[in-house]
């Protein structure tokens, strides 16, 4: 069987290569020994920034942009999320949290207390308005810790203080709910289904939480950390009380400043790891029902790559579409331990890409190189064991 089409979705070489750099590099290898392959590049993104522009390349649709809130009350932005075209009439929008609230926008002004997902809603809210009956939102990149409620006040969620009087809590006032009242919600909401992209299991609060483990990096010091946790808190035995859903120790709930549980309270959003809700947004099924390999990779695999990590994701996804006659290669910047228990999961090899021994920094600097040669070499093999004709050029 010759090898003609070639499916490449790596993850992103953190520090060294995007995950669009990294899929280059490895296209320009193969293209050296296989050039009348057809190859699919897919970049892959966690639900942070880059998220929309990676699900438009893989697949086929549009950029939106609307003018929402920023990542401070009152403040306005320009941020564009994306249109995924279906087979249906059910259009798929991707609305990138960071677009709006994100990190960056708050960079020499950092307040994890005082930011807000507003305008996170209001994307929501357009895509909405706009025919989309399923929104991803990926939730990665936050500046907030506002439990989500931001988003949830856009998409008619109300809240209430002591003195019964409405109003939209950032991160400092989350102590001051009293009650929620979501029924203005129910509308807008009706037939719309919601995914959060995220990749990490943190609940929402206490100290493995979203206060204490990201709020320093938003900028919070010791004592805001301690009063954000106790406002996830008391926000959630509200949303416990008034909405009958408890979130307080469901993993994930954390990602984004608690954007994750607010979500899952407020829409009825499903958490999924940001690899499968890629994969079934590009319907990467249908992109690899006629492909004769995939390539992927990632910085370090490891053991700990089977916790949702983008190699052992795609693996499993080819195994179970595909079956075992689909053969998925991994290359990485290092090996570390428990890679055996990665070959269970549908990987049928790797390939660690240094080409001499070095420093860490000499590795980064030459990991777009060094993935260029490895996938050089892989597709050599490939050809070999396929009986192909290498050129003279290859040789």
């Amino acid at each position: 069987m010759l090898v003609k089409n070639i499916v490449v979705i790596p993850d992103s070489f953190k520090g060294a290569v995007t995950s669009s750099e990294a899929s280059g590099a490895i296209t320009e290898g193969l293209r050296q020994v296989l050039p009348d392959a057809a190859i699919t590049q897919i970049p892959v993104a966690d639900g942070g920034e880059g998220t929309v522009d990676a699900m438009l390349a893989a697949g086929t649709g549009r950029s939106i942009t609307a003018q929402v809130c920023g990542v401070f009350p009152g403040e306005s932005i320009n941020a564009t999320y994306g249109i995924l075209d279906s087979a249906d009439d059910t259009a798929t929008a991707v609305v990138e949290m960071a677009a709006c609230a994100g990190l960056p926008l708050a960079e020499g002004r950092k307040s994890a207390g005082k930011t807000t997902t507003y305008g996170v809603g209001e994307l929501i809210a357009h895509a909405i308005e706009g025919g989309s009956k399923h929104v991803i939102v990926g939730a990665g990149g936050s500046a907030t810790t506002d439990l989500g409620c931001g988003a949830a006040a856009a998409l008619g969620v109300r809240f209430y203080n002591r003195s019964d009087e409405e109003f939209v809590p950032v991160g400092s006032t989350l102590k001051d709910v009293a009650r929620i009242d979501a029924t203005g919600a129910e509308e807008i909401l009706s037939g719309i289904s919601v995914t959060v992209m995220c990749d990490i299991d943190n609940p929402l609060a206490g100290p493995n939480g979203a206060a204490y483990i990201f709020g320093p990096q938003k900028g919070a010091d010791p004592d805001t950390v301690k009063e954000l946790d106790s406002g996830l808190i008391h926000v959630a035995d509200i949303i416990k009380r008034d909405l009958e859903i408890d979130i307080a120790q469901v993993p994930g709930a954390g990602a984004a400043g608690g954007l994750g549980g607010g979500l899952l309270a407020f829409t009825g959003a499903e958490l999924r790891p940001g690899i499968d809700t890629l994969l079934e947004a590009v319907r990467f099924t249908d992109i690899i029902k006629d492909a004769d390999l995939i390539i992927t990779g990632e910085g370090q695999i490891d053991g700990q790559s089977l916790s949702g990590k983008v190699p052992v994701g795609v693996s499993r996804w080819a195994a179970k579409h595909r079956g075992p006659d689909l053969p998925v290669v991994v290359l990485a910047g290092s090996i570390g331990e428990g890679i055996d228990d990665v070959y269970a999961e549908g990987v049928t090899a790797v390939f660690p890409i240094a080409r001499r021994p070095g420093s860490l920094s000499e590795a980064i600097e030459h990991t777009a190189e060094n993935l260029t040669a490895t996938a050089k070499d892989v597709a050599r093999l490939t050809a070999f064991l396929t009986w192909e004709r290498l050129s003279p050029a290859t040789n």
